[in-house]
């Protein structure tokens, strides 16, 4: 006869010790959730943010400015302060049924089952070969993430001048890691027209880092044989193509949502995200089943994706108080040039989404863009918007373009004029 597992019951699981979970554990202990433990795959929580050492981080969450590391201890300092259980080294390595999840870390093996769980797995970037970059397959080409672990957590060199695929937010991330580590950015390439991060960082990336951006390009193929030694790059309306010397390339951006445990357990997914197909109140299709931050958005700011943690928290509490949601819901989805929205279902009595916004992703720079809302060929909304929608990052809507929805009616159709 073989030995069960132990089996441990706090209140609240929450995977994942990012900026989302932390602030969900913090929060749920402030609202009164009983037992609440983090689990963490790393050997630190924390999330992104603790390797990547720059300031930016805080500012809508905390109101504040941090760099990343002071980011990510501040949040841990929240959760234990108020009482949440962090185990880091902690492996959700499956489902033993709808509710219970087996754990490999180590104090052994061992099974969890919650009165409810929180999914907050965060994102990652795809690498080279995932976006099937051909060429050479030398040393010396990273994503933002391997990069910024590399420099600042083992503190290892890299090469000496490189070459960052993407010119977004996370781009710029890259570019400031690079210099700390004495590597010069040579060149950015982007596919887009214009960068697409804000215009404030495309300035002072102009002017002050100095770093020359390749707009409406690709990189077509890796070279360097042992090291790298160059990639070459192709402007996607001439054809014409140029040889960039580097001895490092760094993809970033491309984000895909980690989503391999949602997956696994038979949990729906977005088709367009890929990740956990979510109403405003951040419920899964499995009851008691709640996700979170860049799990459900890739990809957001950390604050932004903490902010969603305090509001899942919100409604994890009302689960564990006994609160049934409605069954029926009118599903809303993305029309081109958005490529997606979360959250994608709208249930009556729910509450709005975090931040009473709809977090949408364009793939069409619009500098005064007017959203129309339609459901059932009729437009129930129309309203410009004094911000623009751009590639590379999220674009926000206000929720109460959604006051006019019929929850009886068909699908919901949310796209520009």
């Amino acid at each position: 006869m073989t030995n069960q597992p132990n089996l441990i019951t706090p209140d609240v699981l929450i995977i994942g010790g990012g900026p989302a979970g932390l602030t969900a554990a913090a929060e749920l202990k402030h609202l009164g959730a009983g037992d609440v433990l983090v689990a963490d795959r790393e050997e630190h929580a924390g999330g992104i943010p603790r390797h990547s050492d720059h300031t930016g981080y805080g500012l809508r969450d905390l109101h504040r400015v941090m760099t990343g590391p002071a980011y990510a201890r501040h949040l841990i300092c929240q959760a234990t302060d108020a009482g949440a259980e962090i185990r880091t080294r902690t492996m959700i390595t499956g489902w033993a049924d709808d509710s219970t999840v087996d754990v490999t870390s180590p104090d052994g093996r061992y099974r969890i089952r919650p009165r409810a769980l929180v999914l907050a797995t965060g994102a990652r970037e795809r690498p080279r070969t995932a976006r099937r970059i051909p060429g050479d397959r030398p040393h010396g080409v990273y994503t933002t993430g391997q990069l910024q672990n590399l420099v600042h957590m083992h503190h290892q060199p890299v090469g000496k001048r490189a070459v960052v695929v993407g010119a977004e937010l996370v781009s710029w991330s890259a570019v400031m890691t690079l210099r700390e580590a004495g590597c010069t950015p040579a060149l950015m390439v982007s596919q887009y027209p214009k960068g697409e991060s804000y215009g404030a960082f495309n300035a002072v990336g102009r002017t002050v880092l100095r770093v020359p951006v390749a707009t409406s390009s690709r990189v077509t193929r890796v070279i360097g044989r042992g090291r790298c030694q160059a990639v070459e790059i192709e402007h996607l309306d001439t054809g014409q193509r140029r040889t960039i010397d580097c001895d490092t390339v760094v993809f970033t951006g491309d984000w895909i949502p980690d989503h391999e445990l949602a997956r696994s357990g038979g949990i729906a997914l977005d088709e367009s995200t890929l990740g956990p197909l979510t109403d405003t109140a951040l419920r899964t299709s499995r009851p008691g089943v709640f996700a979170a931050g860049n799990l459900l958005h890739p990809v957001d700011t950390a604050d932004v994706a903490a902010l969603d943690g305090k509001h899942v928290a919100q409604q994890v509490v009302k689960r564990l108080h006994g609160a049934e949601s409605s069954r029926s819901g009118v599903r809303l989805l993305a029309d081109p040039p958005f490529r997606w929205i979360a959250p994608q279902i709208l249930r009556p009595n729910d509450p709005a989404p975090a931040r009473d916004r709809l977090l949408l992703w364009t793939d069409t720079f619009v500098r005064f863009p007017t959203v129309t809302v339609r459901q059932d060929e009729q437009v129930i909304a129309r309203r410009k918007l004094p911000w623009p929608a751009a590639p590379g990052r999220v674009f926000r809507i206000p929720s109460n373009l959604l006051k006019d929805v019929t929850p009886t009616g068909g699908p919901v159709h949310i796209g520009l004029r």
